[in-house]
């Protein structure tokens, strides 16, 4: 019988126990250390798990995996055919590369096992978006990601997403994902599958990296320059004991010196580099006056024609969008909390534009729609930042056509239907 050496709740390790209960492969899970310095001999980099045969040790989650399938008798687990075979293969490489490196970046914050990076963790959420929409387009005619029933593709692609959706992915942000979801959930009710991972518990509320070691590091920092000074104070007062003033601004000097590069450290990540936008020509249109006659004045005889008095077409541009997933907005309450999450996740784009984001027709099938005015001619970085924005589908609006003059009027005015659909509710993001 062969042995699984691993940690507890090793999501690799739950690929090779699936495999073998589906391939009817005996496997003991003995109680392992994996700080043991008998994983040395067994992985040559020293990570579980790791499956002890008769004939030697393998190491690698997915090599133990297809292992296991290919010993399966009873089981098609590498599928029907060498094309099901490859086609399987596919997807192993696809979890390894396209989905487990964003969610590690994503996750190994969460649970300490790298310092946490604000932008790393952003850009792995908008990998792991994208890696979910192509999951969904895939699964939208299908029940199995290969052929007709489960196979190795299956558990190892739904393994490389168990911790994303315990752990992060909430409801807010899985919704748009509805067949991967009907797909996932019905890997994880499985009874071989159910028996290896037990119930699984979907996200409620996306957990977040904790930020207290970064404090007290700095807190530890900031002691060491208060110190040397204290120490060199009674030398400084024997060698000139009627200049005791003297040396008190040098002694409060260094330490202010140093907390203010200690400062300037903790904040570097915060720091973004200067925006490319800065350094577009001057323009004669100010987005915050725009705000400001926006907010202050009626927007149908006083903000629109201002709008378009000032808007300067070689220094801004607007841009309409609609949401690709409109199958998934089916109650006004959730559809109101996608556009919301959108909005707070645009925090970098403030400075440089303006939006009207407005739901559209009625329940249960409601669509949402989007309106924006930039800086520059193209869709600016601090937009495409925030992963939503590419849940869009964005055109520049023409400012010479009437008809898209009135598009853009009817997003800003929200007169009761736009675009010939029922206006339900907005948000302004400015």
């Amino acid at each position: 019988m062969a042995k699984l050496l691993t940690d507890q709740k090793n999501f690799q390790a739950y690929k090779a126990l699936i495999a073998a209960s589906y391939a009817g492969y005996k496997v003991e899970t003995p109680a392992f250390n994996p700080e043991s310095a008998d994983l040395e001999v067994k992985s040559p980099h020293l990570k579980v798990p790791v499956l002890e045969t008769a004939e030697g040790t393998l190491f690698e989650a997915n090599a133990i995996a297809r292992y296991i399938a290919r010993m399966s008798a009873s089981y098609p687990l590498y599928g029907a055919s060498h094309w099901e075979a490859g086609q399987i293969d596919n997807w192993i490489d696809f979890a390894q590369s396209e989905i487990e490196l964003p969610a590690s970046v994503w996750i190994f914050p969460i649970i300490g096992k790298i310092p946490n990076n604000p932008n790393a963790t952003q850009r792995a959420k908008g990998d792991v978006r994208k890696v979910m929409d192509t999951l969904d387009k895939h699964l939208k005619t299908r029940t199995f990601l290969v052929g007709n029933r489960l196979t190795l593709a299956d558990i190892v692609v739904a393994m490389s997403l168990h911790s994303l959706y315990e752990l992060v992915m909430d409801k807010e942000f899985r919704t748009p994902f509805v067949n991967t979801n009907r797909w996932f959930q019905s890997i994880a009710h499985q009874p071989a599958v159910k028996a290896v991972i037990g119930d699984i518990v979907l996200c409620q509320k996306m957990q977040v990296a904790k930020a207290e070691d970064k404090e007290g590091a700095k807190e530890k920092t900031e002691k060491k320059p208060e110190q040397k000074p204290q120490q060199q104070a009674p030398k400084e007062k024997k060698e000139a004991p009627k200049k005791e003033s003297a040396p008190a601004p040098k002694k409060e000097a260094a330490p202010k010196k140093e907390e203010k590069k200690e400062e300037e450290e903790e904040s570097f990540e915060e720091k973004k580099p200067k925006s490319k936008l800065d350094s577009l020509p001057p323009s004669k249109f100010i987005m915050d006056e725009w705000k400001r006659v926006y907010s202050n004045e009626d927007t149908e005889s006083k903000a629109l024609p201002w709008l378009w008095e000032n808007f300067d077409k070689e220094g801004y541009s607007l841009w309409v969008g609609d949401y690709k997933y409109p199958e998934d907005n089916n109650k006004l309450y959730m559809t109101l909390n996608l556009v919301g999450g959108y909005i707070q996740r645009l925090e970098g784009l403030r400075k440089y534009g303006f939006g009207s984001i407005c739901v559209l027709g009625d329940e249960p099938k409601l669509e949402i729609g989007a309106c924006f005015l930039v800086r520059g001619n193209e869709i600016p970085e601090e937009m495409t930042d925030a992963p939503d924005t590419e849940n869009y589908n964005w055109r520049r609006v023409d400012a010479s056509s009437e008809a898209d003059r009135k598009l853009v009027n009817d997003y800003l005015a929200w007169p009761s239907t736009i675009g010939g659909k029922p206006f339900k509710q907005g948000k302004i993001f400015k």
